[in-house]
């Protein structure tokens, strides 16, 4: 599954692409919870959003190897 990472998700993976091999999430709650568990810095943003397919998606969303994945922090400005 390649997943794609934006702002400090890239900071936090090591890059703009992270890519996980076997089937670690059937949904977007199972990707959030494989992420926290590898990354524990993700646990700090709460926040962050989930686009499948390039549209945003909620937890109960099914993903799968072929689905194009984002990582999108929150983001702040002044």
């Amino acid at each position: 599954m390649k997943v794609l990472c934006f702002g400090v998700a890239k900071d936090i993976v090591g890059g703009a692409e992270l890519n996980i091999e076997g089937q670690h999430a059937q949904n977007v709650s199972e990707l959030k919870e494989y992420l926290n568990k590898t990354f524990p810095k993700f646990l700090e943003y709460k926040s962050y959003m989930v686009a499948v397919n390039q549209a945003y998606a909620n937890d109960e969303i099914s993903i799968s190897d072929s689905d194009e994945i984002a990582l999108i922090p929150p983001v702040s400005g002044g």
